[in-house]
């Protein structure tokens, strides 16, 4: 009989919940644990890196964001199916430990983790507490925040822990930074599903605004959504700007760590990664993001002189252009964000999460 201790983990719909879970998946795992994914067909998407070893649990979810107004009349009782196969299972398996990383797919595991009264636990990315995290910071034993401050209920009180990150970039964590200069250079372009779109519009034209001496030693990864490929393909090849242009970038903590520079959106994952590393970077927060937390997160950053910042509204190539041209002009400046993006990172933020778990497991709370 198997004698070691369960953690169920339930997040999904974006990388942005799915990363910061397969961290702590990588380290229960290591610990000696099993570990079970709970996550609906979207959220499994993201599984590819998760280690062999978890099991992956896909769930009845659903999301009031998405589809038409059947899709969304469906929604309630998509849940309720979903909940009553996660709490069925529960009385089963009767799990240590459940830990939530937020998006709806973590609905039916964390109130199923609720009504079998298992120890519980959510760990909220940003600075503002997601709608499903929000629903259960009432509901769990432990609030794990990424970001600090975290606005929280009131009543709730948090501990925090930092934004765990896998271990694909805490193997690049030590890579040594090379100052921009009048050799090969490398510009990362990261936003998320949801963000990329305005990214693919406004980075290119930015990018060939600048100095042809800039641009012979330029090459640029781009992330960009399937409908704009091609456009920012032609936008790179008519400046003749050497880019790579993909939907996804399965080894970004490779080209973080080769990168002189980054741009990106602002969500939790992206923060802690480059933070991680130690990258200078520009943030444009998504103006649409819950309670704006994309700018809390990037502001941390921001604040310790690691990256600059445009809000959408502002965002133009040319306000852009000046700021790359800040920085891959200035080698000592680069130097400096980057040493100060890698003092604010926490690499200890996993290890401390799955310390937490631990504590939650042998407290054994109702």
């Amino acid at each position: 009989m198997d004698k070691r201790k369960t953690l169920i983990i339930a997040a999904g719909g974006t990388g942005g919940h799915m990363f910061p879970a397969q961290a702590l998946a990588e380290e229960m795992l290591t610990a000696g644990w099993n570990v079970r994914l709970s996550t609906d067909p979207r959220g499994a998407q993201y599984t590819a890196g998760f280690p062999e070893a978890v099991e992956i649990e896909v769930v009845s979810s659903a999301s009031f964001s998405r589809g038409g107004l059947l899709a969304k009349l469906m929604v309630p009782f998509s849940v309720l199916k979903g909940i009553a196969g996660a709490t069925w299972r529960m009385l089963r398996s009767r799990p240590d430990a459940v830990a939530g990383f937020g998006g709806y797919p973590a609905i039916p595991a964390m109130a199923a983790a609720w009504i079998t009264r298992r120890p519980r636990m959510i760990h909220e990315q940003n600075g503002v507490l997601g709608r499903v995290n929000r629903l259960f910071a009432r509901r769990v034993n432990v609030v794990a925040c990424g970001i600090w401050p975290t606005e929280l209920p009131k009543g709730v009180e948090g501990i925090f822990t930092g934004n765990p990150v896998r271990k694909s970039v805490l193997a690049r964590e030590n890579a040594q930074y090379i100052e921009p200069g009048d050799y090969p250079m490398s510009l990362l372009v990261i936003g998320g599903s949801q963000g990329a779109r305005i990214l693919s519009e406004v980075v290119p034209g930015a990018i060939a605004l600048l100095p042809g001496e800039i641009l012979q030693h330029l090459r640029v990864s781009h992330q960009a959504r399937e409908e704009d490929l091609a456009d920012v393909e032609a936008q790179y090849a008519a400046a003749g700007i050497s880019a790579e242009v993909r939907t996804f970038f399965d080894d970004v903590p490779a080209r973080l760590a080769e990168a002189q520079m980054v741009i990106s959106r602002a969500g939790a994952s992206s923060v802690a990664d480059i933070s991680a590393i130690g990258r200078p970077a520009i943030f444009i927060p998504l103006k649409i993001a819950t309670g704006d937390h994309q700018t809390a997160n990037a502001r941390g950053l921001v604040e310790a002189g690691a990256a600059e910042m445009i809000q959408e509204i502002d965002l133009t190539a040319l306000g852009l252009a000046r700021k790359i041209h800040a920085i891959l002009t200035d080698g000592p400046l680069a130097t400096r964000m980057a040493i100060a993006a890698k003092a604010y990172g926490k690499p200890e933020a996993t290890q401390t999460l799955g310390l937490l778990v631990e504590d939650l497991a042998e407290r054994g709370h109702s």
